[in-house]
């Protein structure tokens, strides 16, 4: 079974012939510091895992890696860069944002692991009306289909709603901060739902213009300001799953299937991502590395209704463990979430400093788990 078989049997809740092993993300600093600077579809083929290759295409996100400048997006859209500070390991960049009505700042701070908001786009709630002037960007179809067959039966080829996160509630939380926007929906929900609607229109273009004929396997959704580790499930209910849903249902009407993306806080939402109409969950991440998922909960509430996604503590085990405590932990998540098929074993969230030799280790576990 070829690793693309593998990795869509999972997918169709379905056994493969054996565990699919992969990672979240391949992300730039680990492949240049531990990799030898190979590409994602190299250490993949390198370490002996399933390859699920990210696409990223230059497309405005502040944490998307590449040179900091001045960019026009459009006559209505213009983010000119000031670079405060220039050391890699301390880059602090200011960004004005000129529109036809008005301008918006924002601050980044990021080193060359990460990238990071120091100051929100979205200060006065009047804010947001400037937003109808950001452009949803366009993604080069050809240049992803190039991508598709580049990696063939090695593997998958993940795309993602845009967005600084896909979600709606999750990109509102990256534009005005995560805690002004929880007290904003205590105090003023119809403005938070004024808020969502435009990304909303925002994403829905974009599912239409860019996704829509894309050669994508799987569509990454969600994001980290809707797990149950930072709002309540009342919350998730009002002001994420019916924005999801839309995203869901729309995703499947141009024929393409979702991951839900919860940063691991799933405890207490866990029916109302299945009410999200994804096709699957991440990242079930272990208390370890800031979730709530370390035991079969999740598997009871999921299985057999979405396909299961990551659980490996990529920190305390994969980066910080022996060899043999990384073998240790698959066999562990296989008998809690795999035995029965429709689950694809992954890391929890990003990594930087994993040791190859642990990466081996994982790579070789995951193949034991025979079905």
């Amino acid at each position: 079974m070829t690793s693309k078989e593998r990795l869509y049997k999972a997918l169709k809740l379905e056994k493969p012939d054996r565990l699919p092993v992969t990672v979240h993300q391949w992300q730039n600093y680990h492949l240049k510091y531990y990799m030898n600077n190979i590409d994602a579809l190299e250490a993949f083929k390198n370490t002996g895992m399933d390859a699920s290759i990210q696409y990223f295409e230059a497309m405005g996100q502040f944490w998307l890696p590449g040179a900091v400048k001045t960019r026009k997006y459009s006559d209505e859209w213009i983010d000119e860069a000031e670079i405060i500070n220039h050391d890699v390991n301390n880059m602090i960049v200011n960004h004005t944002i000129h529109t036809p009505k008005g301008i918006l700042t924002y601050k980044t701070e990021g080193n060359e692991k990460t990238t990071w908001i120091a100051e929100f786009l979205i200060k006065e709630k009047e804010d947001i009306y400037l937003l109808k002037y950001m452009p949803v960007p366009k993604l080069d179809k050809k240049r992803i289909e190039k991508e598709y067959d580049r990696i063939g039966n090695h593997g998958i080829l993940r795309g993602f709603v845009w967005g600084d996160q896909a979600g709606c509630w999750q990109q509102a939380c990256c534009l005005f901060d995560t805690l002004p926007m929880i007290y904003a929906a205590n105090d003023e929900p119809n403005w938070v739902h004024e808020f969502l609607n435009i990304l909303l229109e925002k994403k829905l273009q974009f599912i239409e213009e860019s996704i829509n004929g894309s050669k994508f396997d799987i569509i990454e959704t969600g994001g980290g300001a809707s797990s149950s580790t930072v709002i309540s499930p009342k919350m998730f209910q009002e002001f994420c799953l019916s924005y999801d849903r839309r995203i869901h249902n729309e995703l499947h009407r141009v024929g393409h299937i979702s991951t839900y993306h919860t940063c691991g806080g799933m405890n207490g939402i866990l029916d109302l991502i299945i009410d999200t109409n994804t096709d699957a969950s991440e990242t079930f991440s272990p208390k370890g590395v800031g979730g709530n998922i370390d035991g079969p909960e999740a598997y009871n509430a999921l299985h057999g209704k979405v396909c299961m996604i990551d659980g490996m503590d990529q920190f305390n085990v994969l980066t910080s463990g022996t060899p043999q405590q990384v073998k240790k932990e698959v066999y562990r998540l296989f008998e809690i979430f795999g035995e029965n098929g429709g689950y694809k074993m992954s890391t929890a969230d990003h990594f930087f400093d994993a040791p190859y030799e642990n990466l081996k280790a994982y790579a070789e576990a995951a193949r034991e788990c025979l079905y």
